[in-house]
């Protein structure tokens, strides 16, 4: 199974970005896909995550950023709008067979792709 994260790229605040995760070698249809990020000397923190009809945002992206996937090209999308530079990371996707209330953990997923870095310049 691989992932493989695109789209990263330089922006000015207030710009737009597209992020993709393409995966390979089994479909996540019925189980969660999601983003994390991380920005240097941080954790890494949740984004977003989709699955089982339901899609959960981390608070501080509610309202400028929105997941989706198109489930015939098994590929996992961020749209990620009003970008602010503390929005600057490397941003990781990450897919599980199944869905749970823990989707903001990220120790509970099992494939993660290679990260793809979005800085906002202010």
């Amino acid at each position: 199974v691989q992932l493989q994260a695109s789209g990263g790229g330089l922006v000015q605040a207030g710009g737009s970005l597209r992020l993709s995760c393409a995966a390979s070698g089994r479909t996540f249809s019925s189980g969660a896909m999601g983003w994390f990020r991380q920005a240097p000397g941080k954790e890494r923190e949740f984004v977003a995550a989709i699955g089982s009809g339901r899609i959960r945002y981390a608070d501080s992206v509610k309202g400028r950023f929105t997941i989706s996937r198109d489930n015939a090209k098994n590929t996992m999308y961020l749209q990620m709008n009003s970008l602010k530079p503390e929005d600057t990371a490397v941003y990781y996707c990450a897919a599980r067979s199944w869905w749970s209330v823990d989707y903001s953990n990220s120790k509970r997923y099992d494939y993660w792709g290679q990260g793809t870095q979005v800085t906002v310049s202010s």
